[in-house]
């Protein structure tokens, strides 16, 4: 069985760290050993200043890359699309539909037959 020690805390602290214990841990000797194997194998101190936490971190994270997505959106809207528009325009292989350039031409053409006609009549009067 193993054997227990007594080490005195203050009330504040040892609530700290029951509570902590309680929600990480099945017991506070497996907290207590587990902290300290950390601080061991890792070689710092409880002390020192790690520098910017996770959460400092990923909201950093976050802001550069809702940066990015910002400018990657408008050059898409301001580059990409309208040169991808110019390139299907040139490539394009449907050949437009035939139709009369100028409506005269038709009128011209209607009246040429009918004068056709009126010639045909006189030629057959005579």
């Amino acid at each position: 069985m193993y054997s227990f020690t007594g080490i005195r805390f203050k009330k504040e602290t040892a609530k700290r760290f029951q509570e902590f214990s309680r929600k990480h841990f099945k017991s506070h000797t497996e907290a207590m050993s587990t902290m300290l194997d950390f601080f061991f194998y890792n070689e710092i101190s409880p002390r020192e200043k790690l520098g910017p936490t996770g959460r400092t971190i990923e909201a950093s994270i976050k802001k550069r890359i809702n940066a990015v997505i910002a400018i990657m959106r408008d050059m898409e809207k301001t580059q990409t699309k309208p040169t991808v528009a110019m390139i299907e325009s040139l490539f394009q292989t449907e050949e437009p539909k035939k139709k009369p350039l100028i409506l005269e031409k038709k009128f011209v053409e209607e009246k040429k037959e009918v004068r056709f006609r009126e010639k045909q009549n006189q030629d057959n009067e005579l």
